[in-house]
């Protein structure tokens, strides 16, 4: 995307741990609990020291893989969030439809995302293998392949066994969580990580508590990647913030705003929508009026996006800006109901970018508006967004260049996973088309070939970085 939304990899690492731990149900700060408590459990183990690092960098990244499967579990469970959040509790209700072969596919999927952003941010190859392997259990009936004894990278065990004590004890209680351990003991983990771990549970839990360690990653990495991993949870979603964080920049840099209050608008674009991963998908999906609850979801987004600010502190400055998103001048907005004399130009520069992309893009339940229609649809409502803004976005988004490039895949293979790749079925790929659906599977398997992968999630995350969609 563009050179200045560069964060160092450990800030990205930050945000991706917040992210998925909305996506489960888990509070924010989940995932660096489970960091602290799985480099006890590796130390306890005797693992030398960069094998706790790699524990902890692996529990931090754990859930990373979790946007990618939301569509799935929505469709098992109903609620993707709080259905993964009482699956980790051990709290699904009786009756519910998730059995191991229908994980099956979701686990490989989880797994090859994970483990393709532990690639894209450059880490070691004993922390992708850790992700390309989170579910598999000592016994050898894990997921995504089974593998058993040696075969498994000793970093899941820790991973698990440290995930489990800090989800079971705050549903259940430590004496709960300790029972529930005990009896997966040489089942999900190595029988000797629980008889190690056992007598300090109470000291680690509470150590935990403490102000949380640095977990140190080398280099940098696009801040884009965030944004593209928290939009596989909503296919249709794809690239909206590039899209956004695009004409925002450009829109400021038309309004005369100072260089550093650009890229700062830009990647607070990037981020806007990262509160959307605590809100199940059916939410998202619902076409027309939602309800009155789930409009509070709804309202919620950039409350839950502004908490990035608590967790990754060099980005706080963005996730505030980011958390004004949604904000109109007359206070019908939201989260905090703002008026039009506590909104600064970047604010309302975001507001209308994020505004005009969404009425220009295709939705579930409607086709995108035409650039008049927008307009006009913007212009009815000036009263909620700023005429100014609204115009400087309106000429940022025409400088947009209106073709995308192929990169390596041919013209019709880049439009194939463009349409497929944002929601499409292979039926309507086809239609579209005009080709058959045997010709789009061919076309697929060409494509995950030449992409290096295996899954829809997957390649959208790579067309993405490629500029493909």
């Amino acid at each position: 995307m563009m050179q200045h939304d560069m964060v160092t990899a450990a800030d990205a690492v930050a945000a991706l741990a917040t992210i998925g731990d909305l996506a489960m149900g888990q509070p924010p700060g989940h995932s660096v609990r489970v960091a602290q408590l799985a480099g006890r459990v590796a130390e306890a183990d005797g693992a030398a020291p960069d094998a706790i690092a790699t524990a902890r960098l692996v529990a931090l990244l754990r859930w990373s893989g979790s946007t990618a499967t939301a569509p799935g579990f929505a469709a098992l469970l109903g609620d993707d969030v709080g259905g993964r959040g009482a699956m980790l509790a051990r709290m699904l209700p009786a009756g519910h439809r998730l059995t191991f072969l229908n994980a099956l596919p979701l686990a490989r999927v989880h797994c090859e995302v994970a483990g393709d952003i532990a690639r894209t941010l450059g880490l070691s190859f004993a922390a992708e293998g850790a992700l390309r392997h989170l579910f598999e259990h000592a016994s050898g009936n894990g997921l995504p392949a089974r593998l058993h004894g040696d075969a498994v990278p000793a970093t899941v065990f820790h991973v698990a066994l440290a995930g489990d004590l800090d989800v079971l004890t705050r549903a259940h209680g430590l004496p709960a969580a300790l029972r529930v351990t005990g009896r997966l003991a040489g089942r999900k983990y190595p029988a000797h990580l629980v008889q190690i771990m056992t007598p300090h549970a109470r000291d680690w839990l509470d150590s935990v508590d403490a102000p949380a360690p640095l977990f140190p990653v080398d280099g940098n990495v696009s801040l884009a990647l965030v944004a593209d991993v928290l939009e596989l949870k909503l296919p249709w979603l794809a690239g909206h913030a590039r899209r956004v964080a695009a004409i925002a920049r450009d829109a400021a840099a038309l309004s005369g705003l100072p260089a550093a209050e650009q890229r700062s608008l830009e990647r607070a674009a990037l981020l806007h929508g990262a509160g959307r991963a605590a809100i199940p998908c059916m939410v998202w999906n619902r076409p027309g009026l939602l309800r009155k609850a789930e409009r509070e979801q709804v309202r919620r987004v950039p409350y839950w996006t502004v908490r990035l600010a608590d967790r990754v502190p060099a980005l706080a400055d963005e996730a505030h800006l980011a958390a004004h998103a949604y904000e109109r001048l007359d206070g019908s907005g939201y989260f905090r109901g703002l008026t039009a004399q506590a909104l600064t130009p970047a604010h309302r520069l975001l507001a209308a970018a994020a505004a005009w992309t969404a009425l220009r893009a295709p939705r579930p339940w409607r086709a995108p508006y035409e650039p008049a229609a927008a307009t006009a649809l913007l212009a009815a409502q000036a009263g909620r967004f700023d005429r100014r803004a609204v115009e400087a976005v309106i000429a940022a988004a025409a400088r947009l260049p209106a073709t995308r490039r192929a990169g390596p895949l041919s013209e019709r293979e880049a439009d194939v996973l463009r349409r497929f790749g944002t929601g499409d079925s292979l039926a309507n790929v086809a239609r579209a088309l005009r080709i058959s659906t045997g010709a789009v599977r061919t076309h697929l398997d060409t494509i995950y070939g030449t992409l290096g992968c295996a899954s829809r999630p997957a390649a959208m995350l790579k067309a993405l970085a490629l500029g493909l969609v």
